[in-house]
C-alpha cells in the first residue's frame, strides 16, 4: 500500500495529545525511531517530562524556560520565535524525569530518539550552534545545526533547523536517506512547519513533497500551513517551497537504526545537476535573518 499524503501530512492540531500541541511519537507514526512533541506553557507553567526510552533535545521555539533533571537546573533563555536566529537548548538523556517550566509561557520542540546509551544532561548555548548557509540563488537557504552529528554528541537523534526566504526552494534537489551504505544512511525524518504571516497577519502557506521508488513507493504533495508535519519514512523529499512574501522554517529531526550516527544522502540523479549551477550565482542577500559569530557561506552539499 502507497503511503500518500493523507497519512503523512499532519495538519497543525490533528496530532494533539493531552498537554500537547504536537505529539508523534515511533509508535503513532509507524516507525522505529524518531519522535517530536511541542509543548505549550502559559505563563508561570510548568510540565512534567518522562523521557523513557529515548533521549530528548529541549529546544525553545517561542520564549524561554527553565529545565530541572538529575539535580541540574538548566535556564533557557529561548528566543521571541523561530526567525529570530538560534536558540540554547537542554538535552537530556533516557530513563529520566524532568520538570520544565516558563516565567513567561512559550511553545517547546521535544525532539525525540530512541537510545541506546544514556549520557549526561547538557545545555548547548545558543552562541555555539554553527549557522550554515547552503545553496545559492532561489535555492539559498540557512541550517542551524544545534544538533547534528560532529556538532553536538547524542546517541542516536540528529536535529536542525532550516530557514527558506519567501520564493525560495529548499530540500533541493530532492534527496534520500533510507538505506545503509558508504554513502547513505538509514533515517526517519519528521518535518516541523512554521510559515511567516504576511504584513497584514495574512497566513503563510508552503508546498512540501515526498515520492518513492517502484519498489518503495511513497506520494506526498501537501500544502503546508504553519504549524504543520510532514512525515518521511523512507523516499526522495524534497523540495520544500516557500511561497512568495512568506518565510518558511522548518525542523527537522531524524534517527535510524544503524549503530553510526551519521547523515549520509543521495540526490535524485534527474535533478542533481542543479548543485552545479550554484557555483555561478550568490547566496541570497536577505540570508542570514540574523549573524550570529560562527555564520558562514557555502553551498555543501546537504539537502
Amino acid at each position: 500500500m502507497t503511503a500518500t499524503t493523507h497519512s503523512l501530512h499532519l495538519p497543525a492540531g490533528t496530532a494533539a495529545a493531552g498537554p500537547y500541541a504536537l505529539e508523534v511519537t515511533p509508535e503513532s507514526a509507524r516507525w522505529g525511531h524518531s519522535g517530536l512533541r511541542v509543548l505549550e506553557l502559559p505563563a508561570g507553567g510548568s510540565a512534567t517530562l518522562d523521557t523513557g526510552p529515548d533521549e530528548v533535545v529541549v529546544v525553545p521555539l517561542e520564549g524561554g524556560l527553565t529545565v530541572e533533571c538529575d539535580g541540574e537546573v538548566l535556564p533557557l533563555t529561548g528566543r521571541s520565535g523561530v526567525f529570530a536566529g538560534p536558540t540554547d537548548f537542554a538535552y537530556l538523556p533516557l530513563g529520566v524525569t524532568a520538570t520544565l517550566a516558563s516565567r513567561g509561557g512559550g511553545r517547546f520542540a521535544l525532539c525525540s530518539a530512541r537510545a541506546r546509551r544514556r549520557l549526561p544532561v547538557r545545555y548547548g548555548p545558543a552562541a555555539d550552534v554553527p549557522v550554515e548557509l547552503r545553496g545559492a540563488g532561489r535555492c539559498s537557504r540557512q541550517v542551524n545545526n544545534f544538533a547534528t552529528a560532529g556538532v553536538f554528541e547524542a546517541d542516536s537523534i540528529i536535529a536542525c533547523e532550516v530557514i527558506t526566504p519567501g520564493g525560495n526552494w529548499s530540500s533541493y534537489p530532492p534527496h534520500k536517506h533510507d538505506e545503509t551504505s558508504d554513502v547513505e544512511s538509514e533515517l526517519e525524518e519528521i518535518y516541523y512547519f512554521e510559515v511567516a504571516a504576511g504584513p497584514q497577519g495574512q497566513p503563510g502557506l508552503a508546498y512540501h513533497r515526498v515520492y518513492g521508488t517502484a519498489e518503495r513507493p511513497i506520494d506526498v504533495l501537501a500544502e503546508v500551513r504553519d504549524r504543520d508535519v510532514v512525515l518521511v519514512p523512507h523516499g526522495w523529499h524534497g523540495p520544500s517551497i516557500a511561497a512568495p512574501g512568506h518565510d518558511l522554517y522548518y525542523l527537522n529531526v531524524m534517527a535510524g537504526p544503524g549503530p553510526e550516527r551519521a547523515w549520509r544522502i543521495v540526490d535524485d540523479p534527474a535533478h542533481t545537476w542543479i548543485r552545479d549551477t550554484w557555483a555561478g550565482e550568490d547566496v541570497d542577500p536577505r540570508l542570514p535573518l540574523h549573524s550570529p559569530a560562527g555564520t558562514e557561506k557555502n553551498g555543501a552539499p546537504r539537502p
